[in-house]
């Protein structure tokens, strides 16, 4: 059983990435490295107890894969599957280089407001590019250093809740906020150590119509090392700008 504090609440229930991480958390085995989360979110969760139903649903000598389901209320809240891997060697590529900013030390702090974003008070965000939140800019992407103000390590739950912590991609071509709640999130996972400090955040939306919109986050370690691509669709609530 889960109980969400309203601390880590935003936009007026518990954050999907702090609810995802928790659905890691709860199926991944001790002895294997998380590789794949999908979660379907349908329900805003409150701070009512949260539970999760779990089950294995294949295990192999080198992969498992999982599903949970996580009730609240009487109501199924949220759904989803998770694989995870022992360690093999292979090829190696890195295709998705991290941008060029400047580092944490020479980024602003910002901060979003608590109404909107309370979880934001358990993590230190500093935007490194010029592209901010509600400035009405000319694209919808985001790049942010971030990293937890209680020091945990960059695991891949953290990952989780990190490609769901800026602002909507959308809110860097608006004015004026909007509810852009998850309906869905898929992350992938990179690097598969845990490591310390910095996180590099990119979201970006390429495309956005009919209530819906698609958004793409990745995640690097200070040092570039990817450790998470992350999918989601969002719906877009409350007409138009």
């Amino acid at each position: 059983m889960l109980v969400i504090d309203r601390t880590w609440w935003g936009f007026g229930g518990a954050h999907g990435g702090l609810l995802a991480a928790s659905a890691l958390a709860a199926v991944r085995p001790a002895d294997r490295q998380a590789r794949l989360l999908n979660v379907h979110y349908l329900e805003a969760v409150d701070d009512r107890p949260l539970t999760f139903e779990t089950r294995v649903d294949r295990e192999g000598r080198s992969a498992t894969v999982a599903s949970f389901t996580g009730h609240q209320g009487g109501q199924v809240a949220l759904f989803g599957t998770a694989a995870f891997g022992v360690a093999q060697r292979g090829p190696e590529y890195a295709g998705t280089p991290a941008p060029r900013v400047p580092p944490p030390h020479d980024c602003d702090r910002f901060t979003p407001p608590r109404e909107l974003a309370a979880f934001a008070q358990h993590l230190e965000i500093r935007p490194a590019t010029r592209d901010l939140p509600l400035a009405g800019g000319p694209r919808a992407e985001l790049v942010a250093w971030m990293r937890f103000l209680d020091g945990r390590p960059l695991d891949a739950e953290s990952a989780v809740v990190l490609v769901d912590a800026l602002p909507p991609a959308l809110f860097a071509i608006w004015t004026r906020p909007l509810p852009v709640p998850s309906a869905e999130l898929t992350v992938h996972f990179g690097h598969p150590e845990p490591v310390d400090g910095w996180a590099l955040v990119r979201i970006r939306t390429d495309h956005a119509a009919g209530g819906w919109a698609v958004e793409d986050g990745t995640v690097w370690a200070a040092d570039g090392r990817l450790l998470a691509l992350a999918r989601q669709s969002r719906r877009v609530l409350g007409g138009e700008l």
